[in-house]
């Protein structure tokens, strides 16, 4: 069976109501907060899920061994620009909201426009735009023709 796509990405998190707000504030959208002890905040073509992580933890049934705060954890979440001005704008929003910013936008090595920053919890997120992406009519990331 062929899974043709990602649906939900669930992040553990320390202080649910904190982090919903800090979401609500990033993506200037409303989150679905009517089943007590879980946010979901429904986006184009995934959805974001905010669960507690002792909760997350408890559901998997296993021993969860989570990086330090502070460290990076080897994984990132990732929002494609339509422009260098789009990840200024979502910037200055995330500072506003209080996110880290671990690295502010700038030119890449490889001709894109990059920065990081990491909400209450330390996921990181990289705001970029690349030169050979594109945006199909429904909004989707493709390659460049």
């Amino acid at each position: 069976m062929k899974i043709p796509r990602m649906t939900v990405i669930t992040l553990g998190v320390s202080d649910l109501a904190r982090t919903t707000a800090f979401y609500r504030e990033i993506f200037s959208t409303a989150p679905v907060t009517e089943y007590e002890g879980v946010t979901f905040i429904p986006l184009p073509g995934v959805w974001l899920s905010l669960y507690p992580l002792e909760k997350l933890a408890e559901d998997i049934g296993e021993s969860v061994k989570l990086p330090a705060p502070g460290t990076f954890s080897g994984f990132t979440l990732a929002y494609n620009a339509r422009n260098k001005d789009e990840i200024r704008d979502i910037f200055a929003r995330a500072a506003d909201a209080g996110a880290h910013i671990a690295k502010s936008p700038q030119d890449t090595f490889w001709g894109g426009y990059s920065g990081y920053f990491t909400d209450p919890d330390g996921h990181y997120w990289e705001v970029v735009w690349g030169p050979m992406f594109d945006f199909s009519a429904q909004g989707d990331l493709q390659f460049k023709a």
